[in-house]
């Protein structure tokens, strides 16, 4: 009997989970059909928060690049969002991909900067720099200065002639944001750079040997990300209609809880934000009203998963069932033939 293998990737249950979560999109689509508005507008922010979530840990978890300074990027994407949209008339759902373009090319310069540093001087260098963009944004007057701005009523009402059609375009665009993210990691991973981050994973020296330009996967995988989480960012100060560089560059709301997000969830998997953003929203909606108490519930929260399961929820329940929904690892399968 000879053995005969194959490069697999895609399993029983991955092409399942792919069925229901076209039926799962399908219905989420049809939200403003079935859902208030108060329930489209929690929506759109939980779909934010998957976005972020799924963006910068998991490819931290890949490529190394383990920042604490998202907010960086979701300040600027808002505060472009706010000045394509007043200053220049740029639709305010362009300006949102606008943003993102914008929040890329900042990072191109920015990188170099930061790639000198190594761990946790990367994770300051990244919190540092959100400060000087928070500072730098605080002096634009135009823009509001300390005290911020509000989009004119003007600008919002450009978005579509009636409010209906304007809330459900505004949740489209969330569902459309949190979709490209999950693509953009799924695709990323299953790609020739994604072999390289998980190289880079392992060991940068043995990658360099192997020929691995380390420096140039970094700087993709970083200026990608940075346009998508400006681009999230400009849709979550878009929803809130009012920008200011204190809650723009909040470190509280776009790191911390995007943390809590990753670890609860479990860091490197694409299922992992996904489930976190869902018990954060769960806990938060339960026990928002408890004040400070809740911030308090939320740490114990997270150092009890750490301390139980340090992979995350869907780490811990992946390793004991063997479950990949969303597999981006090729595996190899060998099969008897005969001579």
């Amino acid at each position: 009997m000879a053995q005969a293998y194959s490069i697999e990737r895609s399993t029983r249950a991955s092409r399942i989970t792919a069925i229901v979560a076209l039926l799962a999109l399908a219905a989420l689509a049809a939200a403003p059909w079935w859902a208030g508005r108060a329930d489209l507008r929690l929506l759109g922010e939980v779909y934010s928060f998957v976005a972020l979530a799924t963006v910068g840990p998991l490819v931290a978890a890949y490529g190394g690049l383990a920042a604490v300074g998202p907010q960086a990027c979701v300040g600027c994407g808002g505060s472009a969002l706010f000045a394509l949209a007043m200053f220049l008339g740029v639709h305010p759902l362009l300006a949102i991909v606008l943003a993102g373009i914008a929040g890329a090319l900042i990072a191109i310069p920015v990188a170099p900067l930061l790639f000198r540093l190594q761990g946790a001087y990367f994770a300051i260098g990244t919190w540092v720099l959100a400060e000087v963009f928070r500072l730098g944004f605080a002096q634009v007057s135009s823009l509001g200065g300390g005290s911020g701005i509000s989009l004119p009523a003007g600008v919002v009402a450009g978005i579509a002639a009636s409010r209906p059609l304007r809330e459900m375009l505004v949740y489209w665009v969330a569902l459309a944001i949190a979709v490209a993210a999950i693509g953009f990691v799924v695709l990323l991973l299953r790609s020739r750079i994604g072999l390289a981050l998980t190289a880079l994973r392992d060991s940068e020296l043995a990658s360099e040997s192997l020929g691995i330009d380390i420096w140039r996967t970094k700087l993709l995988v970083y200026v990608g990300v940075a346009g998508l989480t400006s681009m999230t960012g400009a849709f979550i100060f878009l929803q809130k209609l009012r920008v200011s560089p204190d809650a723009a560059f909040s470190v509280n709301d776009w790191t911390a809880y995007v943390i809590f997000i990753a670890v609860i969830g479990g860091i490197g998997t694409i299922e992992g934000p996904i489930v976190g953003t869902v018990i954060f929203f769960l806990l938060r909606e339960t026990l928002a009203d408890l004040g400070t108490t809740y911030l308090m519930i939320l740490g114990a929260v997270a150092i009890l998963v750490m301390l139980r399961a340090p992979q995350g929820l869907w780490g811990w329940f992946a390793a004991r069932t063997g479950l990949t929904l969303v597999p981006v690892r090729r595996r190899v399968v060998f099969s008897d033939q005969s001579k």
